[in-house]
Formats: C-alpha cells, structure tokens, sequence
C-alpha cells in the first residue's frame, strides 16, 4: 500500500488549475508534516498556505520550473497550481532545519497523492522576491513551496538506460519520463 503511494507521489508539473483545493485540506497536509519526525523534536518550520487565485499568480511568479526542461517556461495559464504550501523556518527557533523540510514535504506531498492531488516540491524559487512579495518576515528563511493541483499530466518511472541519463523528459504526447537507477546499483553492500 505505502509502496504504491509513493509510486504514485511523483513531481507533477501541469494541473487542473481549475479545479480547487480549499484551505482546509491544505491546513490537513500541513497537519501531516507537524506530525512528522523533527530534529531534537524541535518542530522549527512554519508554512504559508495559498489557495487564492490572487495569491498564486504572487507565488507562481517567483518560482522556476523543471530545469531539465530547457524549452519549457513553465505551466501555462490553465495548468498552474490551484494551491501553494510554502515552507519556512524559523531562526528563532532553530539556526538551521536540517533535513525537516524534506521529511515535511514528503509527508505533505504523499497525503495530497492519497487525496487524488499532485505535487511539486520546488527549492529554485526567487527567495528576496517572494519574501518581499508575500511581507515574510527575515526571521524566517524560505526552504521549499510545495506547488499542488489536480494533475493534468502522465509522469511514468522507468529505468536508466545504458547511457546513464538521469535527466527527465517529456515525449511528443507530453508524458513525462523520470529515469531511476536499478535498485541493485544503488545498494553497495
């Protein structure tokens, strides 16, 4: 079951930006990244939630996305999230988060695909712009935002090839392509 979630929990890039999240189920994602494990249970990390078509348009406009996808600006108008969950850390709390945020976001990420929704997390975001853009006060600094939707595209894993390319890659139908390396490569010993 878990093994079939997390298959499912892939980086979705193009949504049903029609299709909306309400603030509560992103306030039940967020529930599950508070749940989660933290370092010396310290539980530094703070989110900002966003489901207004306003907001999103603020967000949307500091973030870049897929990188290996050098011709691709990013989700047109139609396809982009319904929602953002960015997540913070809190210096006072703590002067670093180690690996918090990605434990949160997979967290938060696997609870939205067992909802039906898709999921990006993203750390290529203009960090100066967005703090400014959303009033984020210094304190705390931005780690990731979670961009979330109703997918709109067919991501399938498939094994590296021979050549060793890890780079993602859409086809002529737009299905997405994510290259893993065999499990067998990766275990050393």
């Amino acid at each position: 079951m878990i093994r079939d979630l997390i298959l499912k929990n892939r980086s979705c890039r193009r949504f049903h930006q029609e299709v909306p999240i309400a603030l509560e189920t992103l306030r039940e994602l967020v529930d599950l990244g508070r749940c989660s494990a933290s370092a010396a249970n310290l539980q530094p990390l703070k989110y900002i939630l966003s489901c207004e078509p306003e907001k999103n348009a603020l967000i949307f406009a500091r973030l870049a996305w897929a990188g290996y996808l050098e011709d691709w600006p990013g989700p047109a108008d139609g396809e982009r999230p319904a929602a953002y969950i960015i997540v913070l850390g809190d210096t006072e709390i703590s002067p670093s988060f180690g690996c918090d945020h990605g434990i949160a976001a997979q967290s938060i990420l696997l609870g939205a695909t067992d909802r039906g929704l898709g999921g990006c997390m993203i750390g290529l975001v203009d960090h100066q712009g967005l703090r400014k853009t959303l009033n984020i006060p210094n304190r705390y600094e931005i780690l990731l935002v979670l961009a979330l939707g109703k997918p709109k595209e067919r991501i399938v894993i498939e094994t590296l090839d021979a050549n060793g390319d890890i780079k993602y890659w859409r086809d002529g139908e737009g299905v997405h392509h994510v290259p893993k390396r065999p499990l067998d490569e990766i275990i050393l010993d």
